[in-house]
C-alpha cells in the first residue's frame, strides 16, 4: 500500500528475448490493460509475479521520494514486527548510461536503508525483503517479489510431442485468456498433451480438457496427474460440448501434422464461438478471413517465434 496517497501502486520489471518481443507485451497488455514501458513500468493492478514468464519482480510501493534521502528518512518507519529482513537494489531502472549505479554504489543504498529500519538483517534467509528501486526519476521503496518460475518444471512432461506448444508460450496464452483467473470457468477443447491445461491449472485457473484422439487425452491426463493437478480430461469433438464456459484457449490443429481440412478447422471456430465469450486461438498461420467468418473480432495479436517456425496468437471476442 502506498502510505501517501492509501492507494495500492507496483513497480514492475520484465524481461524477454527479441523473438518473444511480440509474445511477452501481448500477455503484459492483457494483464495490466495498456501496452506497458520497456523493462519497467509502474501500475496499480496486482499481479502475482510468478504468472508470466517475462515478468522478473514487483515491489508494492510503500514510500517514495523525489531523492535517496527522502526514502532514508521514511524507511525510519519501517515495523517489522519481530521478523528479519533484507533490501535488494534493483537493477533494472530507466536511468540513462551516463547515470547508471554500479555494484558497489547499490551495496551502500542497501546497507544505509538497511541501517535506518530497526531490526534484524539477515542476508541469506529473511522473513521479509524490502526493494528499492528508481523510475521516471522517483524512487520507490516497498515490499519485494521475486518470480519463483515453479513453471520450469513443468517443461519435462512424461508424455510429449514436438509440435506441442512451448510451456512459456502456452502459459503466457493462459494469461492471455485469464488475465484475472477469479470465478472463470476455462476449457481447452484440443488439448493434446494437456501443456495449456498444466499451465493454467498451476495457476489455479478452473480449466477442463476435450480432445479427439484417445491416446493423446490418456497423455493429457498422465501429464496433468504427473503435476499433482486435478482436471477433467473428456473424449470427443469440439461439435458435441453443450456446456458453456467464459474463456477457451484453442491450440489449432495443424495441416502440416494432422489430416484436417479448412473445412474442419472452421468448424473448430464456430464451435469454439459457440461454447466460449472470449477465446485464444494459437495456429501457424494467421487466418483472419477464417476467424471474421466464424462470428469472431480479433481484439488483439501476437507472433511467437521460435526459430524459423512461428504460432499466431488471437486473443477473439
Amino acid at each position: 500500500m502506498n502510505m501517501e496517497s492509501g492507494k495500492p501502486t507496483f513497480i514492475y520489471t520484465y524481461a524477454c528475448s527479441e523473438d518473444e518481443i511480440s509474445l511477452c507485451q501481448m500477455e503484459l497488455r492483457c494483464l495490466f490493460g495498456r501496452e506497458v514501458s520497456p523493462a519497467i513500468f509502474e501500475s496499480d493492478i496486482e499481479v502475482d509475479v510468478s504468472r508470466s514468464p517475462f515478468i522478473k519482480e514487483r515491489i508494492d510501493v510503500m514510500y517514495s521520494g523525489d531523492s535517496l534521502p527522502e526514502i532514508y528518512t521514511q524507511t525510519e518507519q519501517v515495523q517489522l514486527h519481530g521478523m528479519t529482513f533484507k533490501v535488494i537494489f534493483v537493477k533494472t531502472n530507466d536511468l540513462l548510461p551516463a547515470d547508471k549505479i554500479e555494484y558497489d554504489e547499490r551495496r551502500v543504498i542497501e546497507r544505509e536503508i538497511g541501517l535506518r529500519i530497526e531490526g534484524e538483517a539477515d542476508v541469506n534467509h529473511p522473513q521479509l525483503v524490502y526493494g528499492i528501486v528508481t523510475l521516471g526519476g522517483r524512487w520507490y521503496f516497498g515490499s519485494y517479489h521475486k518470480n519463483k518460475a515453479t513453471w520450469f518444471r513443468q517443461m519435462k512432461k512424461p508424455r510429449s510431442y514436438s509440435i506441442a506448444l512451448s510451456t512459456r508460450v502456452a502459459r503466457a496464452a493462459v494469461n492471455m485468456a485469464v488475465p484475472n483467473p477469479v470465478g472463470i470457468k476455462a476449457i481447452d477443447p484440443c488439448c493434446g498433451i494437456g501443456t495449456v491445461m498444466v499451465e493454467a491449472l498451476s495457476m489455479g485457473i478452473d480449466m477442463v480438457g476435450r480432445d479427439i484422439n484417445p491416446f493423446i487425452a490418456a497423455g493429457a491426463r498422465t501429464n496433468i496427474a504427473h503435476f499433482g493437478f486435478t482436471s477433467e480430461v473428456t473424449l470427443g469433438d469440439i461439435a458435441d460440448i453443450t456446456e458453456h464456459y467464459d474463456v477457451a484457449i484453442v491450440d489449432m490443429p495443424y495441416n502440416l501434422y494432422s489430416r484436417i481440412t479448412p473445412e474442419e478447422q472452421y468448424s473448430i471456430l464456430v464451435n469454439a464461438r459457440r461454447i466460449a465469450d472470449r477465446v485464444v486461438i494459437v495456429a501457424i498461420e494467421a487466418m483472419d478471413e477464417m476467424i471474421s467468418e466464424s462470428g469472431f473480432t480479433i481484439i488483439d495479436r501476437c507472433v511467437a517465434k521460435k526459430g524459423l517456425f512461428s504460432r499466431h496468437l488471437m486473443l477473439c471476442q
